[in-house]
Parts: C-alpha cells; sequence; structure tokens
C-alpha cells in the first residue's frame, strides 16, 4: 500500500471555539474554488460572506444577494476545501422574519454547500433566533457593529460604538454569546471598543476594522490582494496589488494582439506532424 499524506483534521465551529484566548483564529472570505484552495492552505476559518454581491456581481450593497447566490458560491468553495471551517452568510430577508425562517434557510445552505456553521447579522434582537437555531444543531456566527445588510438603518458604512454607543454593540455581542454564538465578528469598531468586547465575552472575536485585540482577524480577500484600485477602506492592509498586475498584463495582451505578435510560431500548431 502506497503511503499517503497526513492530513490534518477538518476544523470545526467548536475547535474555533476553543481557540478563546489561545491563537489568533486566520480567516478570510472566498468565493470560488481555485481561491478556496489557496485559502484552506493558511487559514482556520473561510466565510462565504454575502459581499460577494459587491466583490464579484457588482451590486451596490448586499442587500440584492440571494440564498442562490450563496449556494452557487459556497459550493463552488466547499469544493475548493479540506480543512478550514466553512461559514456561509445567511443573506438579507433569509432570517430576519422569524427563527422558523432562519431554521429553514439555514438548513438548506448547510445541506447544499456542506459549510459547518452560518453567519448572521444582529445583536440582541436576532439572539432568539441565534438561540433556536444552536438548538436544532445548527452552528452560528454572530455579526455585530457595522452591520453591512443594515446600511440604510445606520446611514452608511461608518465606524461604530464610539462614545455611549459602545455599551449597545457589548450588549449585542454579549447576548448573541449567551445565546450560544460559538463566535462573533466586530466590524468597524473603536480599537478599545474591540479589546473590551474580547476581554468581556467567552467566545472568540473575529475583527475586521476593530483593532488587534480580537481573537482573530478577517479580510475580504479582494480587498487585501488589492484587486480594486479606487476602494481601500482604512482597515485594509493590501498585501498585493493583483488589481494594477491585472491591468497591465490585460494592457500587454491587447497590445499584441493588436499588433499580431501574438500568438507566436509557439502558440500554434502546425498542420502536419513532423516525423521522429
Amino acid at each position: 500500500m502506497s503511503a499517503t499524506p497526513d492530513r490534518k483534521p477538518r476544523l470545526t465551529a467548536a475547535d474555533i471555539r476553543a481557540r478563546k484566548g489561545g491563537e489568533p483564529v486566520v480567516c478570510l472570505t472566498a468565493y470560488t474554488t481555485p481561491i478556496a484552495e489557496i485559502v484552506d492552505r493558511h487559514c482556520d476559518l473561510v466565510l462565504v460572506g454575502d459581499s460577494v454581491g459587491m466583490v464579484l456581481h457588482g451590486l451596490p450593497s448586499t442587500l440584492g444577494v440571494t440564498m442562490e447566490m450563496m449556494i452557487l458560491h459556497g459550493q463552488a468553495v466547499g469544493r475548493g476545501l479540506s480543512r478550514a471551517c466553512m461559514v456561509v452568510d445567511l443573506p438579507f430577508g433569509a432570517f430576519e422574519e422569524s427563527p422558523e425562517q432562519a431554521f429553514r434557510n439555514a438548513a438548506r445552505l448547510m445541506a447544499e454547500t456542506g459549510c459547518q456553521a452560518v453567519k448572521l447579522e444582529g445583536g440582541v434582537h436576532i439572539a432568539d433566533t441565534v438561540r433556536f437555531l444552536v438548538a436544532r444543531g445548527i452552528p452560528v456566527m454572530a455579526h455585530v457593529g457595522l452591520t453591512p445588510q443594515s446600511v440604510n438603518t445606520l446611514g452608511g458604512y461608518k465606524v461604530q460604538g464610539r462614545g455611549a454607543e459602545g455599551d449597545q454593540v457589548l450588549a449585542d455581542a454579549q447576548a448573541v454569546t449567551d445565546a450560544g454564538a460559538f463566535a462573533v465578528v466586530l466590524e468597524k469598531l473603536p480599537a478599545e471598543l474591540g479589546a473590551r468586547i474580547s476581554r468581556e465575552i467567552a467566545v472568540p472575536t473575529i475583527g475586521i476594522g476593530a483593532g488587534p485585540d480580537c481573537d482573530g482577524q478577517v479580510l475580504v480577500i479582494d480587498d487585501m490582494l488589492g484587486m480594486f484600485t479606487a476602494f481601500r477602506p482604512k482597515f485594509v492592509k493590501r498585501y498585493a496589488q493583483l488589481g494594477q498586475d491585472a491591468d497591465k498584463a490585460i494592457e500587454a495582451y491587447a497590445a499584441e494582439v493588436r499588433a499580431r505578435s501574438f500568438p507566436g510560431p509557439e502558440h500554434s500548431f502546425a498542420a502536419e506532424l513532423k516525423n521522429g
């Protein structure tokens, strides 16, 4: 029997929860199989975020994202993962009506994508739904602070939790933790508040623009790879400039096609095979 390389076991929601106060949790978004294969080698948690609507589909916000879109991209990402825990967003309108609606849609996401958990945006008002899902076998990652699905009521994508508002964000994080969430995303908060919440709740915090003291960090992969030249939130560090590289590569290709220098002989087929 031929030897096969040892594979690390697939991480679960329980594994992520157990990382509280330990080694930081590394998380990125992914929307396609090739990117998922790369991310899987380096990350503990892979989020199929509803940000896919803006990043890949050109939507002005996440509000137009559908269950079908999340399932399609969840299936694609799932094909590329062997180790990381996969979490898929429940899109706007898929869970707010009632816990029963949330369960139907969460169960569908898990069954059709093979994900290990779902993510819901919201705090105190969504705690009963989180509790309902967890009691029925669906691990939940919560998301408080800036919640993009509420952009119209929040008045834009601005920092949340400044001043006295910080107590409400903490209350939101505590409510979903008490309801059974295994981790809580903290988005666009003052660093001091991110640290405070991370100290006070019993599950890992995953920060995105919430300072360095969270239990883990997440970024939208297209942001950190520099796929966009104009859009750059303050909390994003660009580890590459793939958008600029792609623009230069496409410019060179277009110039060669127009000059008829591509394809060259090495990219073309002969009419007959040569002997020998």
